[in-house]
C-alpha cells in the first residue's frame, strides 16, 4: 500500500512577529499534524516532536499538503538541516491548483465547493490559542490549536482523495459561482 502523508503545521509565531516570510524558519511550530493512509492514524507532534515529524515526512511515498511547500517546509527547515522539498515527492495542491487556473486559492475555498466543508477556525486564532497557552499553561488552548490542525489535515485530505476519485476539484470562481478545475492527482 502506498504511503500518502497529509500534514500541516501552526506556528507560535506570525509572519509580521519574525519579519516577513523570508525568516519562515523563525515562526516555531506550536503544533504539527499527519495523517499517514501506511497507520490509517492521525499523528499529533509538538515542537519537540519536529524529528519524528522530519522521519515521517522523508518515509512517504506521497507527501500531500495545501501551500505546505511555500510555507510548511520553510518552518520545518528551522528544526532541520534536510531540504525537505527536494528529499520528499509532493503533491502541493494549492500550487497544482494555481499553475492550471493562474491564482492562488484558499483551502477553504475549494473545500466548501467540492465538499460542503469549511475550516473550523484560522491561523490567527492558533496564534491567540498559543499565547493563551503560554500566559495560562492549560493544556485546553493547546488542545484546540490540535484539533484545528487535525481537521485541516483531514480537509485536505479529503479534498484530495475527491481529486483523485473524481478527476476534479470545485471552487468559488469570481462571480460568486462555482468552477472546476481538471487535476491529475494520484
Amino acid at each position: 500500500m502506498k504511503n500518502i502523508v497529509y500534514f500541516d503545521l501552526e506556528t507560535q509565531r506570525s509572519i509580521s512577529d519574525v519579519g516577513g516570510f523570508k525568516n519562515c524558519d523563525q515562526l516555531l511550530v506550536s503544533v504539527g499534524v499527519a495523517y499517514s493512509t501506511k497507520t490509517g492514524k492521525y499523528h499529533i507532534f509538538g515542537e519537540d516532536g519536529m524529528d519524528e515529524l522530519v522521519q515521517m515526512l522523508l518515509a512517504a511515498d506521497l507527501v500531500v499538503g495545501y501551500n505546505h511547500i511555500g510555507f510548511d517546509y520553510r518552518v520545518l527547515q528551522g528544526y532541520t538541516i534536510i531540504d525537505m522539498e527536494s528529499q520528499t515527492i509532493n503533491l502541493d495542491m494549492m500550487l497544482d491548483v494555481q499553475e492550471i487556473i493562474g491564482r492562488r486559492l484558499k483551502l477553504d475555498s475549494i473545500a466548501e465547493a467540492t465538499l460542503g466543508m469549511k475550516k473550523t477556525a484560522d491561523g490567527l486564532e492558533a496564534l491567540k490559542w498559543w499565547k493563551e497557552y503560554k500566559q495560562t499553561g492549560s493544556k485546553d488552548p493547546l488542545m484546540k490549536i490540535a484539533e484545528y490542525c487535525a481537521y485541516d489535515v483531514k480537509v485536505t485530505r479529503f479534498v484530495h482523495e475527491y481529486g483523485v476519485e473524481h478527476g476534479l476539484v470545485k471552487y468559488a470562481d469570481k462571480s460568486g459561482g462555482e468552477a472546476e478545475v481538471t487535476v491529475g492527482w494520484k
